[in-house]
């Protein structure tokens, strides 16, 4: 079995190559889509979430314990099955209704990013602000969020990269993504492992990259404090 294992690999690449390419390709847009807009999204739940009134901070509060308290396989179900029969109308792709699901997870857990990034602010930098006459709306602007970016951004390419690896349930709903792509050069070769090795190698090199840009970017901001 072991003996055959490296030239099967090379079967696989080969023969299949372009469609792990092609896998790999879904699975960066999947995840680059869910967390662009789950940064917009969260970022805005973020917001509510420090609001005065009730209302809006109740509700941005109980979508994100529901986000991060139920799983994201039930998620994708509930979009992959939901969306289209609540929105006849717009047609949506099997691809489009598992980015939308990832993406709201996605502003779950942005939310809570944002949360904290602008909570680490000293709030005298706010008082100060404030006492210059700025008001609550401008001293977020101007005086908040750009010293909270340097908490944030780290966070969120540990986001991007967290998103990469849940990317591989989509493959329940063959969406096109790495995993997809493993199903298929399994079927059509009925081999087990060696696709599973080539496609565990795709992630670890993608993932492991960004780890370590993500880590070199925490160097550069934590230098330049």
């Amino acid at each position: 079995m072991f003996e055959n294992m490296l030239p099967n690999i090379g079967k696989v690449l080969s023969r299949y190559g372009y469609l792990f390419a092609q896998g790999l390709g879904f699975t960066l847009l999947l995840s680059l889509l869910s967390v662009l807009g789950g940064t917009v999204f969260g970022s805005l739940l973020a917001l509510l979430r420090r609001s005065r009134l009730f209302l809006p901070r109740f509700l941005a509060t109980a979508y994100v314990e529901v986000v991060r308290g139920t799983p994201l396989l039930l998620q994708l179900y509930f979009f992959y099955f939901m969306l289209p029969e609540m929105l006849p109308m717009l047609a949506l792709s099997k691809f489009a209704s598992i980015a939308i699901a990832l993406l709201f997870n996605s502003a779950g857990y942005v939310c809570e990013i944002v949360r904290a990034g602008i909570a680490a602010v000293d709030i005298g930098q706010t008082e100060a602000a404030r006492s210059l006459g700025l008001s609550g709306a401008q001293c977020m602007r101007r005086v908040v969020l750009p010293q909270a970016v340097r908490n944030i951004l780290p966070a969120l390419c540990n986001e991007f990269v967290a998103v990469i690896k849940e990317t591989s349930l989509a493959s329940t709903f063959f969406v096109g993504d790495l995993m997809t792509q493993y199903n298929v050069v399994r079927g059509n070769m009925f081999l087990v492992f060696e696709p599973l090795i080539v496609v565990g190698v795709v992630y670890f090199i993608i993932t492991f990259s960004l780890s370590k840009a993500v880590a070199k970017l925490e160097r550069r901001l934590q230098a330049g404090d």
